[in-house]
């Protein structure tokens, strides 16, 4: 019975001597470092996540505004009107065609002739002066450039476009205005604004002629309508 309880000792101490050596090892200089986690289930690593870089939002600048004409006419005691077309065009162009109204003689609230005229013309194109060989245009026309623009401004005159009503004492008149600018692009939306003295408006070049907007005296021309279209014809009363 002496026999083997010593050698059962014996078989303790060894596996207690090698339990000892294997804790010694993991405790050891090596084994501190961290130790990397192990893959899902998967078996694969987490993918990186990409941050897209902050998208800038840039404001529309004056360069950017749509292309279109902004036509002011201004009416005189004589039935003239000084008139001033801001016109910004879809693209460059070195020329720039000029239109006159037509006649009045088949034009409603009109229905007699008139023989329009443009005097005293100037222009700007991109914010500089073109030198004009001629001020007075009596019919279809054009004003060479010489660099190419998008940004156009008249001034002049129109006269010979008013009919007016009878008696001749009085101030009512009719008149009919398109801007000189109408052919460069039939498409640009055009808004025209009659300073005083508005009355009625119709556009005989719309499916739907009737174009006035509110009331006298605050009564205006509607916004938006094609050049190609943009011929009115007014019904105001003339400053005195």
């Amino acid at each position: 019975m002496e026999e083997p309880r010593r050698t059962r000792t014996r078989y303790l101490a060894a596996v207690a001597l090698v339990l000892g050596y294997s804790a010694a090892v993991a405790c050891s200089d090596g084994s501190g470092a961290p130790v990397a986690p192990s893959p899902g289930v998967s078996g694969s690593l987490p993918s990186a996540t990409v941050t897209s870089a902050p998208q800038t939002t840039v404001a529309p600048s004056a360069e950017q505004a749509k292309p279109g004409i902004k036509l002011t006419a201004v009416p005189r005691p004589d039935g003239s009107f000084d008139i001033t077309e801001n016109v910004r065009l879809p693209a460059a162009t070195d020329r720039v065609p000029l239109q006159l109204p037509g006649s009045g003689e088949h034009l409603p609230g009109m229905m007699a002739r008139t023989t329009p005229l443009v005097t005293g013309l100037k222009l700007l194109a991109d914010d500089k002066p073109v030198p004009l060989k001629k001020t007075t245009i009596t019919g279809a026309d054009f004003v060479p450039l010489s660099v190419r623009a998008t940004r156009i401004v008249l001034t002049y005159k129109l006269s010979g476009s008013t009919v007016r009503a009878t008696p001749s004492q009085t101030s009512r008149a009719g008149a009919a205005i398109r801007p000189l600018t109408a052919s460069a692009a039939s498409a640009m939306p055009t808004d025209i604004t009659i300073t005083s003295g508005l009355l009625n408006v119709v556009c005989p070049l719309l499916d739907e002629p009737r174009c006035a907007v509110g009331d006298p005296p605050r009564l205006t021309v509607r916004p938006g309508i094609p050049a190609g279209k943009a011929l009115v014809v007014l019904q105001l009363n003339l400053p005195r």
